[in-house]
């Protein structure tokens, strides 16, 4: 089970005896460790939220909210949430809060909560606990007859798309499932799937801030996107929708998948177009959503800890995007030509997309960052690591957050008969690192996800 304080900085890298063989591997699990413990719901909570027993006021970012008045509802979803759903009732007592119910990636036997339901929801794929997680948060409103007096704060995080699925009347959970799965495999953005579900949902992309309407919602987001687009973050269940149903059929107009939807979906987007259902809302007077973590925050964490270890780091970047691949070699090859010859730590943070053949192997995209990695550093004049990982503790993979390779591991390559090129044509690094060895991080589900941290560490 989860407690407030279940994960340390020396716990978090539970491999780390294994990888930790060089000291610029330490100093790189170093940084990536205080990357990670910023950004835990714990501390992100406590330094957001406060509650004042005496006059039942609770004050978020400065914004205060009277709990003396109306009651108190929880609801959400997303790879955070169950830890954030136990801290919350840690900072407000579960007296004060009336019932709730959360989609997370784990289910209530994770967490030590009182009053708020934990489901154990389906990821990346949505499944029927996730549509069942979704009815009950929504059947909270007729049974408690939730009016203008209540407040319902939403716990939202990255993975709340999948973790929270309610698929509009027309269309099925399978129907939903093989669009989703699709769209995974094609190389889309995050913003282009969530675009797609957005509109194909009763919840996503405003809609469940809206069900709740008279009644405040007050969203508190722990962010996995680039740019903290309140309507791309789990969908936007809280925040009005810019998007519209002939941007989601463009979605999959892009990457031809006309042809290969089930009919259903491409049914009910064409009585989208034309009008004949309602758009997401475009106006919610009644949410107010609060960013209270991202990458960002992990990445500064990273940079602090860096310091504090007599190196000299450099933040690229929070907002890294675009091909795995491309982004790998772009990066090892500014560092090579001297691009930041002045530091000795490289930081960057964000979410790249891999483009999957249709033959390919076992994976994920900061696994395969590594591997391009180390192929392209080979010319580095010196020691190098690069370490390159998922903050929620899942690289695709549930148990592998992602991986560290260093000048050696080319050398043990090198022994072993290890062709990496191979591996990285058809995306089977993690296959790769399991014959190269002392190379994938794992570290469990961490409780909390900002998208994707990469740590680079030179000597000079």
């Amino acid at each position: 089970m989860y407690t407030l304080i279940h994960m340390s900085d020396a716990s978090i890298i539970k491999n780390r005896d294994e990888l930790d063989t060089t000291l610029l591997r330490e100093q790189a699990l170093d940084i990536i460790e205080a990357g990670i413990s910023r950004i835990l719901p714990p501390r992100i909570m406590r330094s957001s939220l406060n509650y004042d027993k005496s006059y039942e006021i609770l004050t978020i970012k400065g914004d205060l909210y009277d709990l003396s008045v109306g009651r108190l509802f929880i609801v959400g979803g997303g790879k955070a949430s169950g830890l954030m759903a136990e801290v919350l009732e840690s900072i407000i007592p579960p007296n004060k809060i009336t019932a709730g119910v959360i989609n997370c990636k784990t289910g209530s036997g994770s967490y030590n909560t009182e009053k708020i339901e934990i489901i154990n929801a389906g990821h990346p794929v949505p499944d029927s606990n996730g549509i069942d997680g979704v009815n009950r948060m929504l059947a909270l409103k007729d049974k408690y007859s939730i009016n203008e007096n209540d407040l319902v704060i939403c716990l939202i995080s990255g993975g709340g798309s999948a973790l929270m699925p309610c698929p509009v009347d027309r269309i099925t959970l399978e129907d939903k499932q093989a669009v989703t799965g699709l769209l995974l495999e094609c190389g889309a953005e995050i913003h282009e799937i969530n675009t797609v579900r957005k509109h194909l949902s009763k919840i996503k992309g405003g809609g469940l801030g809206k069900h709740f309407e008279p009644a405040r919602v007050v969203s508190l987001i722990i962010s996995d996107v680039i740019g903290n687009n309140l309507d791309v973050i789990a969908s936007g269940p809280t925040s009005p929708d810019s998007s519209t149903f002939n941007n989601a059929y463009s979605v999959l107009e892009k990457y031809n998948l006309i042809s290969k939807i089930p009919g259903s979906v491409l049914d009910y987007l064409d009585i989208g177009r034309k009008g004949q259902v309602p758009e997401t809302p475009k106006t919610l007077d009644n949410c107010r959503n609060y960013i209270i973590g991202d990458n960002m925050l992990a990445l500064e964490a990273m940079a602090e800890k860096a310091s504090n270890l007599e190196l000299k780091p450099y933040i690229v970047t929070p907002a890294l995007k675009g091909d795995t691949s491309t982004a790998a070699r772009a990066r090892a090859a500014e560092i090579i030509s001297g691009k930041y010859s002045d530091y000795n730590v490289v930081i960057l943070g964000g979410e790249t997309t891999p483009t999957l053949p249709e033959d390919h192997g076992r994976g994920g995209r900061n696994q395969h960052y590594a591997a391009v990695s180390m192929e392209y550093m080979k010319d580095y004049p010196g020691e190098w690591v690069v370490a390159s990982l998922g903050t929620d503790g899942s690289d695709y993979l549930p148990d592998v957050a992602g991986a560290i390779v260093d000048n050696h591991s080319l050398e043990t390559a090198a022994i072993k008969g290890i062709d990496i090129s191979s591996y990285i044509e058809r995306f089977d690094s993690n296959t790769l690192f399991s014959e190269l060895g002392n190379s994938l991080i794992i570290t469990g589900n961490t409780g909390t996800n900002v998208g994707d941290i990469i740590v680079y560490v030179m000597e000079r």
